[in-house]
């Protein structure tokens, strides 16, 4: 297969497919023009980096996780400990956006939104706090 075939196949676009290669996650047949030549083996791993960066799987953890996954001695606690230390990120991520949320929410309460010029949303941005609602 050539790399618009395996693009294709894999939902992966060849420019990614091609940065995956020069960072050595995947290694297809060169001929003898040079051009690549992927086999089914070279979709397999295409389509599970696909699905681990999906999952937000950083690349070096997916470099970890395609190691583990080609090892048929792993310990299945390796693969876990990647995932569960990427879970902890997305929960971090998750309690950041709700903060974020929650900051907003109440600045957009505060705001009047009307025709005059005083808006605690704009306060709040260049001054890091907003009196809006207090006292």
């Amino acid at each position: 297969m050539n790399i618009g075939d395996v693009a294709r196949l894999s939902g992966l676009p060849a420019k990614t497919i091609r940065y995956y290669e020069d960072i050595g996650l995947i290694r297809p047949k060169r001929s003898a023009n040079g051009y690549r030549s992927f086999g089914d083996s070279d979709l397999h791993r295409l389509a599970f980096l696909g699905r681990a960066r999906a999952l937000g799987f950083t690349i070096e953890d997916c470099r970890s996780l395609m190691a583990l996954y080609q090892d048929e001695s792993r310990e299945s606690a390796q693969v876990k400990r990647i995932a569960e230390d990427h879970l902890h990120r997305i929960d971090d991520k998750i309690a950041q956006l709700q903060g974020m949320r929650a900051t907003l929410a109440h600045l957009v309460s505060c705001c009047a939104g009307d025709d005059r010029p005083d808006c605690p949303i704009l306060e709040d941005l260049g001054a890091g706090e907003a009196d809006c609602c207090k006292g």
